[in-house]
């Protein structure tokens, strides 16, 4: 199965690969300008999520919800646990019930497609990889970033060999197609905010095969679950 995924993402960033060409990092105002409804209320998203670390142990590792990811998972042996509360337009009901003010501004963001809280153990790294689907960009906001030793952010985000250092309620919009990797070299769990934002303007035959490909990735979400 792993051996499938690898090749048909390597597929699909070659297609999107010719007919869209986009920066790493990206203006929220042009591209994702619901992004202020999450930034406004970064304070009130992070406390959610930490309410929701009270039975951490029983939020999903993110390779339990996806096996094909456990290669950048679980090749440490620390945890980088994932609390979705939405998947490319299917909702888990269970953990939207954990986190309602959060899903009440997702369901008021119609380009959102999936929205998940990501918790990274002090000490884990996530190795360099790429996502396949350049049909959607990634939002990411801090929500509580551990401090390094010389008090700098000890949660660093590399994209395209730029390290990002944000502070609590600081933001990017990014093309995670490009390689990335992330560590937590903080003295304590790191929270940020994920979102998969529909990307806008792109060709008609873009708009269609990406249409496509979500379709696919819902049918297996059915199938599957998220754990």
């Amino acid at each position: 199965m792993g051996a499938f995924y690898d090749l048909s993402a390597d597929v699909i960033r070659w297609i999107y690969d010719r007919r869209i060409v986009a920066p790493t990092v990206l203006d929220i105002d042009h591209y994702f300008p619901d992004a202020w409804k999450f930034v406004r209320a970064w304070r009130e998203i992070r406390d959610e999520a930490l309410r929701a670390t009270e039975r951490l142990a029983t939020i999903p590792r993110f390779h339990e919800i996806m096996r094909e990811q456990t290669a950048i998972s679980e090749n440490d042996g620390r945890d980088w646990r994932m609390l979705i509360l939405k998947a490319y337009g299917i909702e888990n009901p269970i953990n939207i019930a954990k986190c309602p003010m959060l899903a009440s501004i997702v369901a008021a963001a119609p380009d959102v497609l999936s929205a998940s809280i990501s918790f990274l153990a002090p000490g884990k790294h996530i190795p360099a990889h790429r996502g396949p689907f350049r049909g959607v960009l990634r939002f990411y906001l801090a929500l509580s970033m551990p401090k390094a030793a010389n008090g700098l952010p000890g949660a660093v985000l590399k994209i395209a060999g730029c390290e990002f250092r944000l502070r609590d309620g600081e933001y990017l919009l990014w093309d995670d197609t490009y390689i990335h990797e992330a560590w937590n070299n903080g003295d304590g769990l790191r929270m940020v905010l994920l979102l998969d934002v529909r990307r806008r303007s792109m060709p008609l035959d873009m708009e269609i095969f990406s249409r496509v490909l979500m379709a696919i990735v819902q049918m297996g979400i059915r199938v599957r679950g998220f754990s």
